[in-house]
């Protein structure tokens, strides 16, 4: 359940304030305010601005909201056959979870695998094919690499922060028992419920799956803002694969 929400409408008061301009009194015949102009935003930024939201719409249809037993997260549709990649601990275990797509559709799905040494768990949708995400080559990414998270953090489906590629390769503790190796460091925000959604590049193809975020030890472990980490695209692919064919 989310918490407390301030009104996103905030009531400001008005306040007439009287000027005089030259010789002239100030009264009813004061000259009024003139508006600002609007400033007309540079070709490079307004393209760039069309292009995050091409590839928004195009992405968002890929990434679904998973449901299993009490873990909420997100999933990316990995294949044509209905089958989602997501985090082994989004599963956590369960057979049985419910996918809903981006139009709203809930469908039943079960667990084909899930690797815990990876982090990394496919889910098979009974009754819906979408149409799957587009996978990139996570080996060409660049640091200061700008990228797209996508997912549903605090259950607010179709969620999408921005962000860049912060480092590569880094080797992060998942728990006292897992350490999962080479993933992507990114500034882009991962909240809870973000984790098995997509990492994208501004040409609209995943190249992570947004699995972690740092804690801040010196302020009681809060989440540290800005350091994220995401799976590879190229040991998801490998790894879903192998989970499919032999769970």
């Amino acid at each position: 359940m989310l918490g407390m929400f301030r009104p996103a409408t905030r009531a400001i008061a008005a306040l007439a304030v009287c000027v005089p301009l030259g010789l002239t009194a100030c009264g009813e015949d004061s000259v009024a305010p003139q508006r600002a102009a609007p400033v007309r935003a540079p070709a490079s930024a307004t393209a760039f601005q069309n292009q995050v939201i091409r590839v928004v719409d195009s992405v968002s249809a890929t990434v679904v909201q998973i449901q299993c037993g009490r873990s909420l997260g997100s999933g990316v549709v990995f294949d044509r056959n209905g089958d989602v990649v997501t985090n082994a601990h989004v599963v956590d275990g369960e057979r049985r979870c419910m996918v809903r797509l981006s139009d709203g559709e809930e469908h039943p799905a079960r667990t084909m695998g899930s690797n815990s040494g990876n982090d990394l768990a496919v889910v098979h949708l009974s009754g819906a094919t979408p149409e799957p995400a587009a996978f990139g080559d996570s080996s060409k990414l660049k640091v200061g690499q700008t990228v797209l998270a996508m997912g549903n953090p605090l259950g607010l489906r179709s969620s999408v922060t921005q962000g860049i590629v912060s480092s590569l390769d880094r080797n992060v503790a998942e728990s006292a028992s897992v350490e999962l190796s080479s993933l992507i460091q990114t500034s882009a925000e991962i909240n809870p419920g973000n984790s098995g959604g997509a990492l994208v590049d501004l040409s609209g193809r995943v190249i992570g799956i947004p699995t972690l975020t740092a804690l801040d030890p010196e302020f009681g472990g809060a989440q540290a803002p800005g350091i994220g980490f995401a799976i590879p695209s190229n040991t998801v692919r490998s790894v879903a694969a192998q989970l499919i064919a032999s769970g």
